[in-house]
């Protein structure tokens, strides 16, 4: 390789901002996780100081996380860290609705333990979670970081800006995504394959809305693509599988796509 190769990557590297690895910080999300949700690990018990204590090396892990990423200067990042584990009660309420919401809906669903476990919505959800309160406390790259690292292991790709509310509901997932500017109320159920997505990717976009608003109590089944950030889903409404959505749908609407299916009958000769 050439020499002006080598110059390029060095001169590159000198301009990198230092952030900690995304292993490192997946880690520390998933470390939390196993703390407030001890179905996660394999022996979860501790005493009631040695609780405190893992709560306090968190909110310390974090701080020491953020004063690696030199992005953001000015950042008073103890009281970013102190912030985020005081609303952490918060949070941990919301997920648990999400919880709540799979067991309720999926006859699949068998416990909270499995929900905890193994539903790759719940991950997703929950990272978003994490990242979206670290987006609001203006914390840069980190909160994107950590919604890729469960896109990368869930197939749910949910934007750490979209804003979310509780009860949030997602069956199988594979494929789902979830755009920046999306808005979606409460007891909202996605199904895999699901896009709430841009009618254009224009850069001129960027800080305006972009995709759509869900409202409560509306269930989106796979495959269907809703696009727009003046397209609003009504309160109430079932959009079907495969249905293509740029317009606004009244509160307690049905849409589905309607496809002609012919079954013919091949006659067995012997």
């Amino acid at each position: 390789m050439s020499e002006d190769f080598y110059l390029h990557i060095y001169d590159k590297q000198q301009g990198v901002e230092a952030v900690p690895s995304n292993q490192v910080l997946a880690t520390w999300a998933l470390n939390l996780m196993d703390l407030i949700y001890p179905e996660r690990s394999t022996n979860p018990k501790y005493t009631l100081t040695e609780i405190r204590r893992l709560f306090m090396d968190m909110e310390r892990q974090l701080t020491q996380i953020l004063d690696a990423t030199k992005a953001c200067k000015n950042c008073n990042n103890e009281s970013v860290s102190s912030k985020f584990f005081k609303g952490l009660p918060e949070l941990y309420r919301k997920m648990n609705t999400d919880i709540a919401s799979i067991l309720s809906g999926d006859p699949a669903a068998r416990s909270e333990f499995e929900i905890i476990r193994t539903y790759p919505g719940f991950l997703a959800i929950s990272l978003y979670r994490i990242a979206h309160a670290l987006l609001k406390a203006d914390v840069p790259f980190i909160p994107r970081i950590l919604t890729e690292y469960a896109h990368s292991q869930t197939g749910i790709d949910i934007h750490p800006g979209a804003e979310i509310g509780e009860y949030l509901y997602i069956d199988h997932g594979t494929g789902i995504v979830i755009g920046e500017t999306t808005v979606i109320g409460n007891h909202v159920k996605l199904y895999q394959g699901v896009t709430l997505g841009a009618l254009s990717v224009e850069k001129y976009m960027a800080n305006t809305k972009r995709h759509p608003t869900i409202e409560d109590h509306v269930i989106i089944y796979s495959g269907a693509t809703i696009l727009g950030g003046e397209t609003v889903i009504g309160d109430n409404s079932i959009i079907g599988g495969n249905v293509w959505l740029t317009k606004s749908v009244p509160p307690h609407s049905t849409v589905y796509h309607q496809s002609a299916i012919k079954v013919i009958e091949t006659k067995h000769r012997d």
